[in-house]
């Protein structure tokens, strides 16, 4: 691999981390919410999938079934963090996806 070709990966690579950064930073301020049970339970998680906050319906509470509030949560919860996966895997893949014009031998893609 010639000088050139060394420098302009290099300065590719560069610019990769650098919009990464700031899809990342992006990513932190976007939301997602999921509900579940109806829409008595509500999760929201960021693009950086940080759970940042539930809103669960009083009708919702029934202390003689809390084992089904419980499901609703769970659900709500992972449901919203896949939702905020897929918009990560959005938002970062077109990022990583120009890394296969380096003409790297062996590692299409990287």
């Amino acid at each position: 691999m010639g000088r050139r070709n060394m420098n302009k990966m290099m300065a590719q690579v560069q610019q990769m981390q650098q919009q990464m950064q700031q899809a990342q930073e992006e990513l932190a301020k976007e939301t997602v919410t999921a509900s579940a049970g109806g829409g008595v339970v509500k999760a929201t998680v960021t693009g950086s999938q940080e759970l940042v906050s539930i809103e669960i319906d009083p009708e919702a509470i029934d202390p003689d079934d809390v084992e089904m509030l419980q499901d609703m949560v769970l659900a709500a919860v992972n449901e919203a963090m896949t939702s905020s996966q897929e918009l990560a895997s959005k938002k970062l893949g077109g990022i990583t996806g120009g890394l296969g014009d380096l003409g790297i031998p062996g590692m299409p893609g990287l």
